[in-house]
């Protein structure tokens, strides 16, 4: 495979920006070798700036559910672009895909549209501290809520892929504040509890992990954190910027049956723009400025192209039918890879739901972030060397989750997992 022009641009890019990415994982430190510079991605594929295609499980990072450059969703981009780019104003945009959120996401009964989810997760945060009057917060090891100071705190992803504790540059002032505990332990979250009367303002958490790999909750877990929220006068914040409008299209509360009271959102929502949003009850949602004291603004917030780019991927993931397919296509590859780790005789352990899959190269259950990183990291950088010379482009860090698209065909599945059958062979 040649990519002397994706080495070259990124030569290049290293002298221009901070390690010669705009994003840390992207750089490609914890899989080795330099990484590919996209050019072009359509359907479920990526082309790099050398011509080379492969059969992309990375979507964006989430974003591109209904398949790259969706025809549908680049002709209503393209309508709205004639209109411009940014009004910094209300449309009548915003009310549309409002609508649709409330009518998705069970807890959500207003919605606040920002531009990232790191930005959902820092105005989430704020407003349980304003509606509470408390300042301390529960997060999860291994749970990833953006860069925001008090959120880089055993926060897993790229964290823990480049191998640093937290991150120099946070006050420990800031994350004094913040308390964790391992991901499907309860009683861990109880004794917090415990230890901080009427101090906690929430709890917030990824319902189904994918920033430390892929963990689904334990029987149970969710409903606890329901209930020990509601007992201690705290809030219950799902952070669905990856799991909203994936797992099911009302997200992972929808499918699992428990209601939170916040949650955030982002990806999916803006069809492959930046995008973010938090929302809930009414009565905590009314805290947020203009209608109430807790402040928060954005210049790009509700723009018309990401609205436009949200409400046109919703109405595609509404139709009959299109989880279903998510849901088989997804149970598909992740069988085949099950299998095919099986047959080299290599440690394997992971799960999938809906359109997003993972899986970790050692002996399982990974129920938490501890057990996560027993996975052999430099096995699976090997892994992903392999599987890129064969056409396959995965998550470059051994603690992300993978996702799938409508726009996956049988075709893409079989040649995947032909793909890691004889990638596994090579590095077992």
């Amino acid at each position: 495979m040649n990519t002397n022009r994706s080495q070259a641009v990124f030569s290049a890019a290293q002298e221009l920006m901070p390690g010669g990415v705009s994003s840390p994982v992207r750089a490609f430190k914890s899989v080795g070798g330099q990484p590919i510079v996209f050019d072009r991605v359509k359907g479920s594929y990526a082309w790099d700036v050398d011509g080379n295609r492969f059969i992309d499980y990375v979507g964006s990072w989430g974003p591109a559910i209904c398949g790259h450059a969706h025809p549908e969703v680049i002709a209503a981009l393209q309508e709205a672009l004639e209109k411009g780019t940014s009004f910094g104003a209300p449309c009548e945009l915003e009310n549309k895909l409002a609508e649709m959120v409330i009518e998705a996401v069970p807890s959500v009964e207003m919605v606040r549209f920002v531009n990232s989810g790191t930005e959902a997760c820092m105005a989430v945060l704020r407003l349980m501290r304003a509606f509470t009057g408390r300042d301390k917060v529960i997060k999860f090891e291994g749970c990833y809520h953006g860069h925001a100071d008090m959120f880089l705190v055993k926060a897993g992803s790229g964290v823990a892929t480049l191998g640093l504790p937290d991150s120099p540059g946070v006050p420990r002032s800031t994350t004094s504040n913040t308390l964790t505990a391992p991901y499907n332990d309860l009683e861990a979250v109880k004794e917090l509890f415990a230890e901080n009367p009427d101090a906690i303002c929430g709890v917030i958490l990824e319902p189904v992990v994918g920033n430390a790999g892929f963990i689904t909750p334990e029987p149970g877990f969710l409903e606890g954190l329901r209930e020990v929220t509601k007992e201690n006068g705290a809030l219950l914040v799902f952070d669905e910027v990856m799991t909203g409008f994936r797992i099911s299209y009302g997200g992972a509360q929808a499918r699992f049956g428990v209601t939170p009271d916040l949650t955030t959102m982002g990806k999916v929502i803006g069809g492959g723009l930046p995008v973010g949003a938090y929302g809930g009850r009414k009565e905590i949602m009314s805290m947020v400025s203009p209608a109430g004291p807790m402040y928060q603004a954005g210049t790009l917030s509700g723009n018309p192209l990401a609205m436009t780019a949200g409400i046109k991927t919703l109405e595609l993931l509404r139709q009959e039918g299109s989880y279903d397919k998510l849901e088989s296509t997804t149970q598909k590859l992740f069988a085949g890879i099950q299998s095919a780790a099986k047959s080299a005789g290599l440690p394997f352990t992971g799960s999938s739901i809906s359109a997003m899959f993972g899986f970790y190269l050692c002996e399982g259950p990974v129920r938490n972030f501890e057990e996560a990183k027993s996975a052999d990291t430099e096995r699976f950088g090997k892994l992903h060397k392999a599987m890129l010379e064969r056409g396959i482009y995965l998550a470059p860090s051994a603690f992300e989750a993978g996702f799938t698209s409508l726009a996956h065909s049988e075709d893409d599945i079989n040649s995947t997992i032909k793909a890691f059958q004889e990638s596994f062979a090579e590095i077992a």
